[in-house]
């Protein structure tokens, strides 16, 4: 029988030396105190890959520094947890506040840019995108930019494929019946909405001017994984990509981060938005 592998078999300078490579490839700061997360996320590479612990995994990297596996180890232990429209009172604020504004400010030229910073399998860019057609605005020139640190998750949002259980969760029935078809056992988005979106990978501490400019952006639940110094410095980029009065959503549960150099927190309801200055 293959040798189990526990929290208990990681030893101390292996955790540590995990620790630091995930920080170095990605940012993400893991605590001391997180040797389940490890086990119930390296467990199966280590079993892919036929060592017999996460202590011969870390001895593998060690030897051979192959950027491959150090990848694989990184983007197991990145949380891709999403669902169609999370946090919804942030999507009534769009349909009642900004899209109106949109409509006025930019009814010339009928051009949207917006980017889902944290997409994981996408959910949250083709929430907008169904959005954005349910409100009239399919014959606008609407570009939707999903971006994730994972590949993995972002070749499957490419697809537009979900399962039963991901479209149960969170998407209201008479959105589906408009939005998607069956395909075998799984749900497939529509075409125009997949128009909408492009999917690319995108490592947050890297300059991200380039990306934009954006009339919004979602940044929801991935500040909290990064160090103070870097969650500023992503906050700035951010802020570079936006039109001045652009749009950012963070998750329900994160602070600002010190952000009110570059942003004016509002808030409407349930609902906060920061808005660039």
């Amino acid at each position: 029988m293959q040798n189990q592998t526990t929290a208990a078999d990681i030893h101390i300078d292996n955790y540590k030396y995990l620790q630091k490579q995930v920080y170095s490839l990605s940012g993400i700061v893991l605590d001391a105190d997180k040797h389940y997360l490890f086990e119930n996320r390296l467990t199966p590479i280590v079993r892919q890959m036929g060592l017999g612990s996460i202590n011969d995994l870390c001895a593998l990297l060690r030897a051979t520094g192959t950027p491959e596996i150090g990848r694989k180890v990184v983007e197991a232990m990145t949380t891709n947890e999403t669902y169609f429209f999370r946090e919804p009172a942030q999507y009534d604020l769009i349909r009642s506040v900004l899209l109106p504004r949109l409509r006025t400010e930019k009814g010339d030229l009928k051009r949207l840019r917006f980017w889902s910073g944290a997409s994981s399998t996408g959910q949250e860019a083709y929430t907008l995108a169904m959005i954005l057609l349910d409100e009239g605005l399919g014959d606008w020139d609407i570009r939707i930019l999903g971006t994730d640190f994972s590949s993995n998750v972002l070749e499957r949002a490419r697809t537009g494929k979900y399962q039963q259980l991901e479209v149960n969760r969170g998407l209201p029935a008479s959105v589906l019946v408009r939005h998607f078809r069956r395909s075998g056992m799984d749900w497939q988005i529509s075409e125009a909405a997949r128009r909408m979106v492009r999917f690319e990978p995108i490592d947050l501490r890297r300059s991200l001017r380039a990306l934009g400019p954006f009339d919004l952006v979602f940044l929801r639940n991935v500040l909290i994984y990064f160090d103070a110094e870097t969650k500023k410095n992503i906050l700035k980029e951010v802020h570079s990509t936006l039109f001045r009065g652009g749009w950012l959503f963070l998750g329900g549960a994160e602070m600002n981060f010190d952000a009110e150099t570059w942003f004016e927190k509002q808030t409407f309801g349930s609902a906060a938005v920061y808005v660039a200055r």
